[in-house]
């Protein structure tokens, strides 16, 4: 039977680790406060905790003095928080916020975890790559490793989604965009029924192309199609596309960041399909196996659509899983070892 977290035996399992992610933790400050970075803390506790199709927030309720009561959920992701403090002027800003995701846990996975996120005001795609590369030069090592695989800091990888589908997969992704059975043919894939294009090419990517990606050097995903902009805008120089990237190192899922979409009316279209699709996927309310609800109703997030509205100067920002990064800098093999007080079920 595993010991309990709170152990002495157990503690001292993680604690090479956790001292690790304390250095990498000041190590990380000192990285963008020497970059002219503010650092920002913004409510955990939110009325929209963002528009995440798969993604289950957590949810509370705030108590009033005067008996009133209001729904809130835990974010997932500091996000919409931060944008707002770029249409305020905050200028360059940074937050190692702590973020909640309800039904996740796995070796890589905690329902509770931190966040980096940091947003740049004038950025460019380029721009955010090599301050990303700077930052991992910067707080680690120049060889890491986890779960058995070693990766080289010193050289990068960049590749389109297009090109990474056509080497990985031999099928041109852009050319059979919204085409499920097109994109199945050319993969040599059996389409699952109901299976749509957008499934399959998630499923294509998990299966096919990951496995190759941020082992040997890091590999930064780039140009993502525009079915998976998210809140990325598209390229202006091919609408096709969005100005999208996701951070690969020892073969983990390490980032995710976009060009900023800045129009509040391409926004409210986006969030508009995204609730259609979590309504039909999930509902309202939805019993989960352990009996649990899965609640999805929470109005629009009206005060950040007023805020683009406003006004947001261009930017660029990025959500690096900060508990991930510590299990690269320290070898470990599971997001509990650097952990101080990890769930159970995370080992």
């Amino acid at each position: 039977m595993p010991l309990p977290n709170w152990h002495p035996e157990s503690l001292a399992a993680r604690l090479p680790f956790l001292r690790r992610r304390a250095r990498l933790t000041t190590a990380t400050r000192a990285f963008f406060a020497a970059r002219g970075y503010t650092e920002v803390e913004t409510p955990y506790a939110v009325p929209a905790p963002g528009e995440e199709v798969h993604l289950c927030p957590f949810a509370t309720v705030r108590e009033y003095p005067d008996g009133r009561t209001e729904p809130l959920w835990l974010h997932t992701s500091p996000e919409f928080a931060m944008k707002r403090l770029l249409v305020a002027g905050a200028g360059p800003i940074f937050q190692l916020a702590r973020v909640w995701r309800n039904g996740e846990a796995s070796a890589l996975h905690a329902p509770e975890f931190t966040m980096l996120e940091w947003y740049r005001p004038g950025a460019t795609m380029d721009d955010l790559i090599g301050e990303t590369v700077a930052l991992l030069r910067a707080v680690l090592p120049p060889l890491v490793a986890s779960r058995g695989i070693r990766t080289d800091l010193t050289h990068v990888e960049r590749l389109t989604v297009a090109d990474a589908f056509a080497r990985h997969v031999g099928a041109d992704l852009l050319g059979t965009a919204g085409d499920a059975a097109a994109l199945a043919m050319q993969a040599d894939a059996r389409l699952r029924d109901g299976e749509t294009w957008e499934d399959l090419f998630f499923r294509l990517l998990l299966e096919r192309i990951e496995p190759h990606l941020g082992r040997d050097h890091p590999t930064f995903l780039t140009h993502w199609p525009a079915a998976q902009a998210a809140l990325a805008r598209r390229d202006p120089a091919d609408p096709r596309v969005a100005e999208r990237f996701e951070l690969f190192v020892c073969g983990l899922e390490l980032a995710n960041a976009f060009v900023e979409l800045t129009d509040p009316i391409e926004q409210r279209a986006r969030f508009l399909t995204d609730r259609a699709s979590r309504q039909a996927l999930y509902g309202t309310k939805e019993p989960t196996p352990g009996g649990a609800i899965r609640s999805q109703d929470w109005p629009m997030d009206e005060d950040f659509l007023a805020a683009l509205a406003h006004g947001m100067p261009p930017a660029a920002g990025i959500a690096l899983g900060f508990d991930r990064l510590a299990m690269i800098d320290s070898g470990a093999d599971r997001i509990g070892q650097v952990l101080w007080l990890p769930p159970s079920d995370l080992g």
